[in-house]
């Protein structure tokens, strides 16, 4: 079918913009400013959902901005890849407008407008991302998320919270404008244009291009997009843990670490394209890349006492899931590395909800403190365990169909080599996660650790937790459009 130009991929990337505007200027009334953010949010998803019958049913849908130059412009557009990301952020952060507003006055948080806004255009940011129809589009709107969390990330304004987000800008926009730009500058030089393919086979650099120049232009966008967290690109991260936990769940499980990786798949898939990357034999030699980061983020994150640090390299460990999928470069490999992007996106961010709902409720970050706790918070640390199952790969959550097709997709490649690695990377998965739950429901609190004076958070924040644990396991029964969409990247 032939492309359609659908003005609402514009009113989907201006609701969260919009939305900005709106809580900065309702900033002295608390009530208000949560309101503007949670009608942002709701504009946001009902038009992101009112797009899937359209992809669905295999419409390509598109919006022009402006152009530059001869194939290059300002654009988007909505296919498959795009609505699995944006259909997961979108409901994120519904959830997160009431999440948040439930953490950030309970603890009495300061800048709590300078807060809600950053979080709007981050999330603007990743919209963007997730609907961009170029690598140019990608580019800007990538940027656009690291700068607009850099208060988030800065937010306590203390010596550790300025230093954490000055790694965290310098890891980012250096390596974005150190590898990403000038390779996209001489993808369009040998291209003419920097308009993603319209299937995942073909790229679009032409035929004769050198294949050692590929090469090195795939390295640069694999590492160059550092949000993806493949190690060595990956300090930014566990330091950006000093932020306040919802900011937290954004850098993880919504806008941030997703916009990374996003553009690394999408890179992958519609610049250099499966054909290209098997005739280089790029796939194999990539899917061992980034083991190298499951399997290391894994065991330190064996390491880590503090509950947010161990989630945090949990994450350097999971995202690198979704790169090794596509680049197993079968239907299915390919299918469940995207299914991943859901998968992880709602239960990680289950995961932070629970630990700041732990803060909450008894100012504790460390799990050798939380012995005992889960008798006292049955819901938080229930909805954790389900979290920790999806992360795991057990069902009946979304990681275990993520994983499942993961370890298929290995064996259609026929390498044995990646069918060990995921299993072990879940046998460490289990071991980081098993211990935080059992101990929280099956291990007496500490003497003198009066464990009745805990009580569960306020409900602005234990609804959210509960309702994306649940929708972890209903997207582990029900894959349905998640899946569909992930399977029709790749036929």
């Amino acid at each position: 079918m032939s492309p359609v130009n659908d003005p609402r991929l514009l009113i989907a990337v201006l609701a969260p913009l919009l939305g900005a505007g709106l809580v900065m200027a309702t900033g002295k009334r608390p009530n208000l400013r949560e309101a503007c953010s949670l009608l942002a949010a709701i504009v946001l998803f009902l038009v992101v959902a009112s797009l899937v019958p359209c992809v669905r049913a295999g419409r390509e849908l598109h919006y022009t901005l402006f152009h530059l130059l001869p194939g290059l412009s300002v654009s988007l557009r909505a296919d498959a890849l795009s609505m699995i990301f944006a259909g997961a952020a979108s409901a994120l952060w519904v959830l997160a407008v009431f999440y948040s507003a439930g953490y950030m006055r309970g603890l009495h948080e300061h800048a709590q407008t300078r807060f809600n806004t950053c979080f709007a255009l981050a999330i603007f940011g990743a919209i963007g991302c997730a609907f961009a129809d170029n690598l140019l589009t990608l580019y800007l709107f990538y940027e656009i998320v690291s700068i607009t969390t850099y208060p988030l990330v800065a937010h306590h304004q203390d010596e550790e919270g300025y230093e954490s987000g000055k790694k965290y800008l310098t890891y980012l926009t250096t390596a974005a404008k150190g590898l990403v730009l000038p390779a996209m500058v001489l993808i369009y030089v040998l291209s003419g244009t920097l308009d993603f393919a319209t299937n995942a086979h073909t790229g679009i650099l032409p035929v004769g291009v050198h294949n050692a120049v590929i090469v090195i232009l795939y390295a640069c966008c694999l590492l160059g997009f550092a949000k993806n967290a493949v190690m060595p690109l990956h300090h930014w991260l566990p330091s950006a843990m000093v932020a306040p936990t919802p900011v937290s769940a954004l850098l993880h499980a919504v806008a941030v670490v997703k916009a990374g990786v996003f553009a690394t798949v999408r890179v992958m898939l519609y610049v250099f394209g499966v054909d290209t990357m098997a005739r280089l034999h790029l796939g194999l030699p990539t899917a061992y890349f980034v083991s190298i980061t499951i399997l290391v983020g894994s065991i330190i994150a064996l390491s880590k006492d503090d509950l947010k640090a161990r989630l945090a390299y949990s994450t350097v460990s999971q995202l690198s899931y979704v790169i090794l999928g596509v680049a197993l470069l079968t239907p299915v490999g390919v299918a469940g590395g995207l299914f991943q992007i859901a998968a992880h996106a709602f239960a990680k961010i289950t995961l932070f909800f629970c630990a700041g709902a732990i803060y909450v409720a008894t100012h504790k970050k460390k799990i050798s403190d939380m012995h005992g706790l889960g008798r006292a918070m049955p819901f938080t640390f229930g909805a954790f365990g389900l979290a920790a199952l999806s992360m795991i790969g057990a069902p009946p959550v979304g990681g275990f169909i993520s994983k499942l097709y993961l370890l298929v997709g290995a064996l259609d490649a026929g390498s044995v080599g990646i069918v060990v690695i995921l299993l072990v990377s879940a046998i460490l998965n289990a071991a980081y996660f098993a211990p935080v739950v059992y101990h929280a429901f099956f291990s007496p609190a500490p003497a003198g650790d009066a464990g009745h004076q805990y009580h569960e958070a306020p409900l602005a924040m234990l609804i959210p937790l509960c309702l994306t644990a649940l929708i972890s396991v209903l997207i582990g029964i029900f894959p349905g459009v998640f899946m569909h969409f992930a399977a029709s990247v790749l036929p």
